[in-house]
């Protein structure tokens, strides 16, 4: 098989900061990789190495002539002064074609992209779009291999969605830096970890998220044994060794050099081991247990006579979390503003419990000053120690528990990364005792070792808890109801992220059909939708809310029977329209394109909801035995 890029004993470093030590991979065609990594680990540079765009300190870096590298780094490189068709087409001056064959080009990628009006101007374009965009000119590029650093940031679920529908039918080879572990579970068929707790740099596997994780935690408890092993055979060593050679013979002289081999084998693995200390964050619970700490009824807000959502009612309770989860713009924000106190409401109430304590988690890091340096971020109140818990904890100590090293503690908050800023307000959270936590989008820079602590810390919290997010795995471990905000729909309340695709989807399927068909089928929304007043009071108020009674019957036996054999043929056509989408003869029509790329997403869009059917009909002939 071609291998595409080839790295050979690489050492990259800056400053004091060595980020890969003889280093050696390679790359072979067909590909499909996760890269992930804790912040400051070089993922990103490597990227830049394998693209040329950085060079190694030392090693060397072998790249197949013929392959075509295409770089999509984090930042946005576009001119806000061209149109977005303009984009596309002057990111093919290098590539020898003519200008017929770059129009053809730039049409097919347009259907692609979901452009409707190609003349808008770049600097027009929200955050999302603007992404879109800079994903959509990358393809246009017609890479052999695409390299992306964090795709999925400014991308909201219909966005994430869209790409990774475009990199699970990828006829191209690439490599994705990103921490949002759905999609990497979706896109990739390989997943690689740059850490320094590997022998080797790097840990990888062939499979998505989930068996890496499973192989990594694998691995890493072996290493972890090991070390138990050969520490316990060290001390051994060393006891001999404090004893004395009793005699200068050969059999002793080669027994005291195993025993310096050992040590350095030791130290290299506690050297390796000490790099897998996580982020150490545990929210406090005031111990209040007042059953009702938030309520709310018929929460509708809007600004300049735009609505963003109306009719929310629910409750919140002690030891539940619910998410919230929008498009851009949606008011998710807002929604949290409004249960803050921020912010009064255009109609409906909100109660809060006498004395309510809310900590909150802003997602634009307002609340931290730039200019203040880290010891006092960390230590608001001042001094050398912090109040946790009933407990003087030494400021540095308390630095080390979000993995800050002391020399940083007088470094300014603004020269810290955008993960190192969310480990401060995370920091000021676990120092105020709350009944209720509000997180907007704590998610946002977190590497994937602090957002399973963060998952863990949310579950285990007393208190209530009210999250933004779009990360998925994580919403779905830790969210006992989701609400899902979209200007074009009412609030609704749903199970997981799976029933809101799903719902998603017929919203977008209803909205094709005519005026008449959909008057007709929204008359009964407030009885049946998962929005109800009485679904939402029944879910928010405890960890396991009983439903409704439930009935299993022979209809519902029948469709069970036949359900698998119903998703399969429905796979099936899945399979067929993705090959007719990189057909090359319907990608040089950009309007049988559209029509069939529409065709795919109505095929996977009924797989969804089979699925959702299935997990229905099994749920209620489970209810129906009780």
């Amino acid at each position: 098989m071609t291998v595409y890029f080839t790295l050979s004993d690489i050492s990259k470093a800056y400053g004091d900061d060595t980020l890969f030590s003889g280093l050696n991979l390679d790359f072979k065609a067909g590909e499909h990789v996760g890269l992930i990594g804790s912040n400051g680990s070089g993922k990103s540079t490597l990227l830049k190495l394998i693209a040329g765009e950085a060079l190694p300190d030392t090693g060397e870096i072998t790249v197949q002539k013929t392959c075509r590298i295409v770089y999509l780094p984090q930042e946005d490189r576009l001119n806000p002064d061209q149109t977005v068709e303009a984009a596309l087409f002057n990111s093919l001056a290098d590539l020898p074609m003519d200008d017929r064959e770059k129009h053809r080009r730039v049409n097919q990628v347009l259907g692609k992209g979901g452009f409707v009006d190609t003349n808008v101007q770049v600097g027009t374009l929200s955050g999302g779009w603007k992404k879109r965009l800079a994903i959509t000119r990358s393809l246009c590029m017609d890479p052999d291999l695409l390299l992306l650093d964090e795709p999925t940031n400014h991308l909201d679920i219909h966005g994430i969605l869209w790409l990774e529908q475009i990199l699970a039918t990828a006829a191209f080879s690439f490599m994705v830096v990103s921490h949002d572990r759905a999609f990497l579970e979706t896109t990739c068929t390989g997943t690689m970890e740059i850490a320094p707790y590997y022998l080797k740099g790097y840990f990888k596997v062939q499979g998505g998220y989930r068996v890496f994780e499973q192989e990594r935690n694998k691995f890493l408890a072996a290493q972890e044994k090991q070390q138990a092993s050969l520490t316990s055979k060290m001390r051994r060593e060393d006891e001999w060794l404090r004893q004395g050679a009793k005699a200068r013979s050969t059999k002793a002289r080669f027994r005291i050099d195993q025993a310096k081999q050992l040590r350095q084998v030791l130290d290299a693995l506690k050297e390796r081991n000490r790099h897998t200390t996580r982020v150490d964050m545990d929210f406090t619970g005031t111990g209040r247990q007042t059953r009702k700490l938030i309520q709310v009824h018929n929460l509708t807000k809007g600004f300049d006579s735009h609505p963003l959502f109306s009719g929310i009612t629910f409750e919140l309770g002690p030891g539940f979390c619910l998410g919230v989860v929008g498009v851009n713009g949606s008011g998710k924000s807002t929604f949290l503003s409004l249960l803050e106190k921020q912010i009064l409401p255009d109609q409906g109430t909100v109660k809060w419990a006498d004395g309510l304590k809310i900590a909150v988690f802003d997602q634009h890091r307002s609340r931290l000053d730039p200019d203040s340096l880290l010891r006092d971020a960390l230590n608001p109140a001042g001094g050398d120690s912090v109040h946790y818990q009933g407990k003087s904890v030494h400021v540095v100590t308390w630095a080390k528990r979000f993995l800050f090293l002391p020399d940083q503690l007088d470094m300014p908050v603004k020269r810290l990364s955008g993960g190192e800023k969310a480990r401060i307000v995370l920091a000021s959270l676990m120092l105020q005792p709350a009944d209720v936590l509000l997180l907007d989008e704590p998610t946002n820079d977190l590497d994937i070792l602090s957002l399973e602590v963060l998952e863990q810390r949310i579950e285990e919290f007393p208190g209530a808890v009210v999250i933004v997010s779009h990360d998925r795995y994580l919403m779905d471990r830790v969210c006992h109801r989701m609400l899902f905000l979209d200007p074009d729909t009412l609030p609704a309340f749903y199970k997981n992220f799976s029933q809101i695709l799903s719902a998603a989807a017929r919203q977008r399927s209803n909205s094709e059909k005519s005026p008449a068909d959909t008057r007709a089928g929204s008359g009964s929304r407030s009885a049946s939708t998962p929005g109800s007043t009485a679904v939402s009071r029944s879910v928010a108020g405890s960890r396991t809310a009983p439903g409704p009674e439930t009935t299993f019957s022979f209809k519902d036996k029948y469709e069970l029977e036949h359900m698998e054999d119903t998703i399969l043929e429905a796979e099936d056509e899945v399979t067929k329209l993705t090959a007719r989408v990189q057909d090359p003869d319907i990608m040089a029509r950009p309007q049988q394109l559209a029509d069939v790329c529409r065709d795919l997403e109505k095929a996977e869009t009924r797989v969804q909801n089979l699925y959702a059917r299935w997990e229905e009909l099994e749920q209620k002939k489970a209810d129906a035995g009780k």
